[in-house]
Parts: C-alpha cells; structure tokens; sequence
C-alpha cells in the first residue's frame, strides 16, 4: 500500500482512557494531519475510534495512540482493524 492510499481502521482503545481528555487529544491530533472519523466512550471504560485517511497520516495518529495518547492516560492494550473508508468529511466526538 502506497503513503497516499486512502485507509479506514476501527480502533477500540482500552486503559485509562476515560476522564482524561482523550477523546478531545485525538480529535485535535486527527484534525491536525487531516484525519477524519470519530471517537466514543464504551460502557467498559474503553474509547472506540474510526480514523480515515491517507496511510501515513493515519499511522501518525495511531502511533500517538499507541504512544500512550494524553499525558493522563494509559493505554494497556490497542485493538485495530481496517475498515472500508466510510467517507467521513470531519472528526467528532460521541
């Protein structure tokens, strides 16, 4: 896959994720490299995110995701799967 391929990927995001503005950081980070989608808080404590975009950014945004994301969060564990591009045309948050 080339740099400018446009990607989708489902990331469920599980730690101390909630409560500590991640959410909100991973919005600014996505809208910073032009990564769209959305993020939500999951009723067991993890946050559940849909990034799109071309690879290079989208690996940029998970890279900072599996960095620990915000200074007050703890990322313990990172599940991804590629998704088909849905379209999204922003990134908000649920």
């Amino acid at each position: 896959m080339t740099a400018d391929a446009f990607v989708a990927r489902h990331l469920t995001v599980h730690g101390r994720v909630q409560g500590v503005f991640f959410r909100a950081s991973l919005r600014d980070e996505a809208v910073r490299l032009g990564v769209t989608g959305w993020a939500r808080n999951l009723p067991d404590g993890a946050v559940e995110a849909w990034l799109e975009g071309a690879t290079d950014v989208v690996d940029a945004v998970e890279a900072w995701v599996r960095g620990g994301g915000p200074p007050a969060a703890a990322v313990e564990r990172l599940d991804v799967d590629e998704r088909t591009p849905a379209g999204h045309r922003s990134f908000t948050i649920g």
